[in-house]
């Protein structure tokens, strides 16, 4: 497998990040929760600056009760102003999580599919706040060589693999990982089982 060099991975995540966010402002999706009295927190490999060859954008949507017809107000008007082409709907107001899912496949200028994970989340349930936790643990310990590592890593997983971010920074903070074929062995070995009990 081709290695680029470590001015190109620097150079091309930083690409690609200018982009996300240029998109993230584009769409307007953060003051779109703001319509129904929401905080948005933007998380993830963008919040934490980890954002490689994934077109991914995490949101979380606070509010204090979860009313499915504001949910869906938030939604129909991201879908009458964006291209959007594929929107997937999870209620899971009933479940320990008390949360509705929305996942959106965005096209932007050119034509390139980006995915919005936009979780709508009650105030005060039990995950309020913990993926916010982990993000800024992750940050915290982002040492120059540890993110190119993380880069490098996510770069040279094969297009068809699908890997969350969490195991890979898991792998290389507790592992010691260094590379994707030490990444395939650390999760044969070390199987992630829920993601949110697993702080960096």
């Amino acid at each position: 497998m081709l290695k680029m060099n470590d001015m190109d991975i620097l150079e091309l995540a930083r690409h690609n990040q200018q982009t996300a966010w240029k998109i993230l402002e584009h769409t307007g999706i953060i003051p779109a929760g703001g319509r129904i009295g929401a905080t948005v927190h933007l998380l993830g490999s963008l919040k934490s600056g980890l954002l490689a060859k994934s077109r991914d954008i995490d949101l979380h949507i606070y509010t204090d009760r979860l009313d499915i017809a504001e949910s869906f107000s938030v939604m129909q008007n991201l879908a009458e102003r964006l291209s959007l082409k594929e929107v997937h709907y999870k209620n899971l107001i009933q479940t320990e999580e008390e949360c509705i899912e929305w996942h959106a496949l965005y096209e932007d200028e050119d034509r390139n599919a980006w995915k919005f994970d936009m979780i709508h989340i009650r105030k005060g349930s039990k995950y309020d706040g913990v993926v916010e936790k982990v993000t800024a643990a992750i940050v915290n310990r982002l040492i120059p060589e540890i993110k190119q590592t993380i880069l490098q890593i996510k770069f040279d997983m094969p297009d068809s693999v699908m890997i969350p971010g969490i195991e890979i920074y898991q792998a290389v903070f507790v592992g010691g990982v260094r590379h994707y074929e030490q990444l395939e062995q650390w999760r044969k070995n070390n199987p992630l089982t829920n993601s949110l009990d697993r702080l960096p």
